[in-house]
């Protein structure tokens, strides 16, 4: 199955990196008394653009060389197409990958005149708490709202869009193909025979006062993917999709496998939760499935949500093989 895999991978990710355009030029050379010299044609600007965002169409005169982010999933994103090089400050939140120039900027409460010292030629942001858009947009700078993604789809999207917007189109799109074959390998590694009829369920926490996800947010669609039931669907009454339920609720449920997010902010592991009143006879917790996951991972929407699916995918392959 190892070899099955690893080879599904191999033909994905060249199938992916295949679309790369390469541009190469021919040093001149001499042949006989006739000097040959063979050159690419210059490759068109693509600037000025306009990127269709959240925020509605909105216009880039020149490559930006002075980005601000102000949200940690779109840093991530411009790292990963390539144009980290671009970027001349981020917000206090935005911290990866190391090499980000992290400020004291915030995206949840931000000041304009903070924003418009570093002079920047564009400005990435997650939501606009007012004027955010609006007052920039008045200084002619352009600003994209890349909201929290619903799905995969909207992932792939925003990644697409920062690559038009900097000058990175190419090397969105292969990111994009990339992440598609890595979550197709893992899905298919997770799903594959021999498989339960019965499906494994699951308890996700986002916080030690028991706010989770269901199937329909953003993670629970994630999560979906490799076949687990969300114990948290039931108690989404009103479709919320982040629903806090009650330790009773969990412990009559008794999931097979829980997930903690809150691992980071507060310290939450599968110790202190076997210390919670009557959870230490939860299947869970006396099998060891309880799986601590990066707070960071699971929060945002970029391109290492393909690594927090395959930290998922390793615990449920431990659960299913022990």
């Amino acid at each position: 199955m190892r070899r099955l895999i690893v080879g599904v991978l191999a033909v994905l990710v060249m199938s992916a990196c295949s679309s790369t355009a390469v541009i190469t030029t021919t040093t001149p050379r001499t042949i006989a008394t006739t000097t040959t010299t063979t050159t690419t044609a210059a490759q068109p600007s693509p600037f000025p653009t306009t990127v269709v965002a959240a925020n509605g169409a909105v216009e880039i005169q020149e490559t930006p060389q002075a980005i601000v982010s102000l949200s940690p999933t779109a840093t991530e994103m411009l790292f990963a197409i390539g144009a980290g090089g671009q970027v001349i400050a981020v917000d206090d939140q935005s911290n990866y990958p190391e090499s980000a120039p992290v400020t004291d900027l915030t995206g949840f409460s931000p000041n304009v005149e903070a924003i418009v010292a570093y002079d920047p030629d564009l400005v990435l942001i997650t939501f606009d708490p007012g004027d955010l858009i609006a007052s920039l947009g008045a200084l002619g700078i352009p600003v994209l709202l890349e909201p929290g993604a619903a799905s995969l789809t909207d992932v792939y999207e925003q990644i697409e869009q920062l690559g038009i917007a900097t000058g990175h189109q190419q090397e969105a799109l292969d990111l994009v193909e990339l992440m598609r074959a890595r979550i197709g390998v893992i899905r298919f590694a997770a799903t594959a025979p021999p498989s339960s009829d019965e499906k494994l369920t699951y308890y996700f926490e986002l916080d030690p006062t028991y706010y989770s996800v269901t199937s329909t947010t953003f993670i629970g669609q994630l999560v979906g993917l490799l076949g687990l039931e969300n114990i948290a669907d039931p108690a989404d009454a009103d479709g919320y999709g982040y629903p806090q339920l009650s330790a009773e609720y969990i412990i009559d449920a008794d999931p097979d496998l829980i997930f903690l997010a809150d691992t980071k902010c507060c310290s939450q592991n599968i110790g202190a939760v076997a210390e919670r009143p009557g959870w230490k006879t939860l299947t869970a917790v006396t099998e060891g499935h309880v799986f601590a996951l990066d707070d960071d991972l699971a929060s945002r929407w970029g391109p290492r949500v393909v690594d927090l699916l395959d930290t998922i995918a390793t615990a449920v392959s431990q659960v299913k093989h022990p």
